[in-house]
């Protein structure tokens, strides 16, 4: 280990050195040499820019979408539940961006625990956080694409004027769809992949902005705003039977949830130019800009929409926004909006199974995953030349089977958003927690570091705001005597995945897991630097 942070140490100062003859092609060609002293050849195309780096994790994060398909959570606070928990959400970005800068590679959460924690914890840690941010990820897409299908069919029943609701059988066979669909265009469309995520910032902002223009304007509203400033800012309704103050830190789960994919720009690093400062820009102004939108959004949204929450939350179209659409814009309106929304929520699915391939994959090429000698396999077919093809195509799978849960009823349909926000923030924590407690000077800053004496106290608040996440999301939503279809399973599925790999580990893995696997030698390592210092 004292050998990598050598090697890392003097890949640095000749980058510096490299980076201050104001060459962009120097600066870019030390992407596969850094990923050299990490123990890694570059396997993968270097195409994206750090503004399509941003762009995977924004158009993940989908503001106006997760803001609809979570907006049950976020209610009864509005925006300023949702205010506070971005800012801590973002000190968590700032965290990770300081590691993701250091050491750039698409396996990064669990590279980073090994690479940190204490010998004896080193495999079990790294394997749990390679598990737990695999399965997170996969959790993202189904709770992502699950939402989708509610959407789709929320429209079908607004077109019907809600004489018709779709089934639990008809939500999951759409589901499966379009799960199927990212597949297919994140295998045969990798080549325009960044210009798509491009596209997505575009669209994802347009609608923000003409959602914020049009609902208090809508023609069915008497004046603009409909609701004064004390309702927006000041109103908590709480609609469980929890306590005042407790049924506000659940309306962070909405945030807790939008605001939970930057570490997407990670799992990109090994096709990321100049990844270094690719990844930690991506990862802190997603999570930032994210944070302020989803404020204005549900401001106007709160301003604009009628004050009978449960009329809202339940109502007959099967999802809340689709009805603050109508009551604000009319049939027609709603049904534009909508159209609009769905489009980018089916983007952000595509995005996400783009993200999870790509850290399945490195957790593959490490030898942790079942089958990782066939899905460590990067695809040198001339249409989807260096794509982890076998490995997109596993995570579409995995995804379809864990989505069976949504056939069980709502509470189980539920788990699924949280089991995305539980398992990625278990391997969030996980990392950080090492650098602070173990780490020592083992840490060499990369070229973003929120510096030497905000560095450590950010990571500690980061460490202790996830911890009460992970309670948060395992917290019934509606009471603290909940009934078998009220009741927040995650901590039945988490729990059982976590202990699952833990036990994995110690009964076999553990033979074959020895950690991140060099895949360059020594000679390649001392040629790319040797190359990079020139």
């Amino acid at each position: 280990m004292a050998d990598l942070m050598e090697k890392i140490t003097s890949h640095k100062s000749k980058r510096r050195d490299s980076s201050n003859t104001g060459h962009d092609s120097n600066i870019q060609a030390g992407d596969s040499e850094l990923l050299a002293t990490l123990g890694y050849k570059q396997e993968l195309r270097r195409h994206y820019s750090t503004t399509q780096i941003f762009a995977v994790a924004f158009s993940i994060m989908g503001l106006l979408p997760s803001i609809a398909s979570t907006l049950s959570f976020s209610m009864p606070a509005g925006p300023v539940g949702w205010l506070a928990a971005s800012c801590f959400i973002f000190i968590v970005s700032l965290a990770m961006a300081d590691m993701a800068s250091a050491m750039p590679t698409a396996g990064g959460l669990y590279f980073w625990t090994h690479y940190f924690a204490a010998e004896k914890w080193k495999n079990p840690l790294s394997f749990l956080v390679g598990y737990s941010n695999t399965i997170g990820l996969i959790g993202g897409i189904c709770s992502i694409d699950y939402g989708f299908a509610n959407m789709l069919l929320s429209m079908i029943s607004l077109a019907r004027d809600g004489t018709w609701s779709a089934t639990r059988p008809v939500i999951y066979g759409t589901y499966v769809a379009t799960v199927f669909a990212h597949g297919f265009i994140a295998i045969f469309f990798g080549r325009a992949m960044p210009k798509i995520q491009s596209a997505c910032i575009f669209l994802n902002i347009a609608l923000v902005v003409a959602t914020v223009i049009a609902l208090p304007l809508g023609k069915n509203n008497s004046s603009p705003p409909v609701n004064p400033p004390a309702y927006v800012f000041g109103s908590v309704q709480n609609l469980t039977t929890w306590p005042a103050g407790w049924a506000f830190m659940l309306s962070w789960l909405s945030p807790i949830w939008t605001i939970g994919a930057f570490d997407s720009c990670v799992h990109m690093s090994e096709e990321a130019t100049h990844a270094a400062r690719a990844v930690p820009l991506g990862i802190i102004s997603s999570a930032g800009l994210c944070g302020i939108l989803g404020f204005v959004s549900l401001a106007v949204i709160a301003a604009s929409m009628d004050t009978d929450i449960d009329g809202i939350l339940n109502s007959k179209y099967g999802q809340p926004m689709t009805q603050i659409y109508y009551d604000a814009l009319g049939k027609n309106g709603a049904l534009g909006f909508m159209a609009v929304v769905m489009i980018v929520q089916f983007f952000m699915g595509l995005s996400i199974v783009l993200a999870a391939s790509r850290q399945s994959w490195a957790f593959s090429r490490d030898g942790a995953l079942p089958f990782s000698s066939y899905f460590r396999k990067v695809s040198q077919h001339s249409l989807m030349r260096y794509q982890p093809v076998r490995m997109v195509c596993g995570v579409v799978f995995a995804s379809a089977v864990i989505g069976l849960l949504s056939l069980i009823d709502a509470a189980a349909a539920n788990a699924l958003f949280s089991l995305a926000v539980a398992g990625n923030d278990l391997a969030w924590l996980t990392p950080i927690l090492a650098r602070l407690v173990w780490g020592g000077d083992r840490f060499v800053p990369g070229e973003f570091y929120t510096g030497k004496y905000l560095s450590k106290p950010i990571g500690w608040v980061a460490v202790v705001y996830m911890v009460f996440v992970i309670v948060l999301t395992m917290i019934p939503t509606e009471g603290p005597d909940p009934s078998a279809g009220t009741m927040n399973y995650t901590v039945v599925i988490n729990g059982s995945l976590w202990v699952g790999a833990l036990l994995y580990y110690y009964v076999h893995a553990r033979k074959t897991f020895k950690g991140p696997q060099t895949t360059v030698s020594p000679e390649d390592v001392g040629k790319a630097m040797e190359k990079d210092g020139q």
